[in-house]
């Protein structure tokens, strides 16, 4: 991977990191404990008011999962270790990491991965 390649990864690694940031922050709010208003009442506004709780913990979960990856790359970017598999050592495609900047292994090694979990 040349110099320009690595620097488009690197802007769409940066970018990432941005949106994930405001997702954190905007899911954070809506993950906060169920507070009902008053005047809605019954059993529906409570369940709606708690499932929508729960489906934002889940998604904060997953966005902080991957900025947890993103920061994981971010440090093998400044280590020259980014772009290569952590698995089998081979350069990672191009459109993949354009695609998904966070990425650590190839699509070989990401599927066998993937196999195993």
């Amino acid at each position: 991977m040349d110099r320009e390649q690595l620097e488009r990864c690197h802007e769409a690694l940066i970018k990432l990191k941005q949106e994930l940031s405001e997702e954190i922050a905007s899911l954070e709010q809506s993950a906060r404990p169920v507070q009902l208003d008053q005047q809605a009442v019954g059993r529906v506004s409570r369940g709606d008011a708690m499932q929508q709780q729960s489906m934002a913990l889940a998604n904060l979960e997953q966005c902080r999962q991957r900025m947890q990856e993103v920061m994981h790359a971010e440090q093998r970017f400044s280590e020259a270790e980014y772009g290569y598999c952590e698995h089998c050592d081979s350069v990672i495609s191009l459109p993949r990491l354009l695609a998904r900047p966070e990425s650590r292994f190839c699509l070989s090694c990401q599927s066998a991965v993937e196999r195993t979990q």
